[in-house]
C-alpha cells in the first residue's frame, strides 16, 4: 500500500478539459482530482467517451487542461509551453500505444534508440547497447535487426514497451496496450507492465478489459468525464491530507 507521507508522482486538482465542437462545447474531463504514487499500477476504466484517453493525454502533456492543475514528477504540465512539454515528455514519460506506432522503415533496435537520439539522454556509443539490453529484458533481442512488419503483434508491443523505457522515465502511460492482441499475449504484456510497477515505475493503463484486473494495484473508473469510483480513494484522501 502506498505511503501517504510520500508525495504523489502524479497529482491532478480540478483538471478539466473542454473542446469546441460543431454541436457546442464538450467537456471531456470534468473537475478530476487524482493522486498516484510511484510503484502503483493503475487501471483507468470506463465506457467509450468517458474521458479515459483525455486523461492519458493530460498525464503525458499531449493536451493541457482548460482549467485546473496537472503535476507529474514535480512538473506543472498545465503551466508549461508546448516546447517545454515536448522536451519533458521525451525524457520523463514513456507512452505505449494500442497500435504500437513503430516506424516501419527502422529496425526494432533503431526504434528503441529513437527516444535516446531525440533527447540525447545517453552518449551515442551507449544507445545501441542500451536498446539491446532492453530488448533482451523483454525477450526479443533476437528481433533487434528486423523491421517491425516481420514481428508478431505481441513482439511489436514488447518493442514498444522497450522504446517507452529507453530514457528511463518515471511514468509509463499505456493507452489500450492490449487492445490489438490475442488474450494470451495480452496477459504477457500486462504482466510486463505490472512488473515495471513492482520495480518502482508508476504505470497507468487505459483499458476496457476488466479481466486484467488482477495486474493492477488500483482501478479508477471514469464516466461522463468524472471519477465515479476509485479503489485507491482512501489512500488518495490520506495523501491529499498529508500534503495539505
Amino acid at each position: 500500500m502506498p505511503n501517504p507521507e510520500i508525495p504523489a508522482l502524479v497529482r491532478l486538482r480540478g483538471a478539466t478539459r473542454r473542446h469546441a465542437t460543431a454541436a457546442g462545447p464538450f467537456c471531456a474531463l470534468d473537475q478530476v482530482d487524482l493522486d498516484v504514487q510511484a510503484g502503483e499500477c493503475v487501471a483507468v476504466v470506463g465506457p467509450s467517451g468517458s474521458g479515459k484517453t483525455t486523461l492519458a493525454h493530460l498525464l503525458t502533456g499531449i493536451e493541457q487542461p482548460t482549467q485546473g492543475e496537472v503535476v507529474v514528477d514535480g512538473q506543472p504540465l498545465h503551466a508549461m509551453s508546448q516546447d517545454a512539454l515536448a522536451a519533458w515528455r521525451g525524457r520523463r514519460v514513456g507512452i505505449v500505444f494500442q497500435f504500437f506506432q513503430l516506424l516501419p522503415t527502422l529496425t526494432i533496435a533503431e526504434n528503441v534508440m529513437l527516444p535516446m537520439d531525440f533527447r540525447a539522454t545517453f552518449p551515442r556509443r551507449e544507445r545501441r547497447p542500451r536498446a539491446l539490453a532492453l530488448l533482451e529484458r523483454l525477450r526479443i533481442a533476437d528481433q533487434a535487426d528486423k523491421l517491425p512488419a516481420a514481428l508478431s503483434g505481441g513482439q511489436q508491443q514488447r518493442a514498444a514497451i522497450a522504446r517507452a523505457l529507453a530514457n528511463d522515465p518515471a511514468l509509463i502511460v499505456a493507452d489500450e496496450p492490449t487492445g490489438n492482441l490475442d488474450s494470451a499475449t495480452a496477459l504477457e504484456v500486462m504482466g510486463l507492465l505490472a512488473a515495471l510497477a513492482r520495480e518502482g515505475k508508476t504505470v497507468i493503463v487505459v483499458t476496457h478489459e476488466r479481466e486484467l484486473g488482477r495486474f493492477f494495484t488500483r482501478t479508477v473508473t471514469l464516466r461522463d468525464g468524472r471519477v465515479r469510483a476509485d479503489t485507491g480513494a482512501p489512500r488518495a484522501r490520506a495523501l491529499a491530507e498529508a500534503q495539505a
